[in-house]
């Protein structure tokens, strides 16, 4: 039996310079991201479209999301498979395509997690749980475009 799950948050757009949408660039593309009991997060659109390049938009978000859930998954089934994981980073790249009237979306992502695990761990089960994680991973299980992995391990 499966189980739903809530998640709430608030978008507030902080862009409206006084004279709101009444031309397109009359207004900024800044908004404020909030959730129950965390700090808010100031955003932006992305800077192709006019956005502020210093504050996150909802790409870098859905590319991180995408990390962040792996990387979680990842521990956790090195965890239960006896691999220790001393480190991991990840700097994954998201590959995106803008249509002539505008219309946007994602085509892929590579996750690139460099990792180290303790002396003694297995390198090639190591590897292997990478390609595991895409059963689990609530991000990645809900998107329409491939997740790929290009994994480096070593022993520290």
């Amino acid at each position: 039996m499966s189980a739903t799950h809530e998640y709430r948050a608030t978008v507030s757009w902080t862009g409206n310079r006084g004279t709101g949408t009444s031309a397109y660039r009359a207004y900024d593309r800044t908004w404020d991201l909030e959730s129950p009991g965390k700090p808010v997060l100031h955003c932006s659109n992305d800077p192709l479209l006019g956005g502020d390049p210093a504050r996150y938009n909802p790409e870098d978000m859905l590319l991180a999301s995408l990390s962040a859930c792996h990387m979680l998954w990842y521990l956790h089934l090195c965890a239960n498979a006896g691999i220790v994981v001393t480190s991991y980073r990840d700097e994954p790249m998201g590959i995106g395509e803008t249509a002539n009237n505008g219309a946007g979306r994602f085509l892929s992502a590579t996750l690139r997690p460099r990792i180290t695990i303790a002396r003694g761990g297995d390198t090639a089960r190591a590897e292997q749980i990478h390609h595991e994680v895409h059963h689990y991973c609530f991000i990645a299980r809900s998107v329409n475009f491939p997740v790929s992995y290009e994994p480096e391990i070593e022993v520290g």
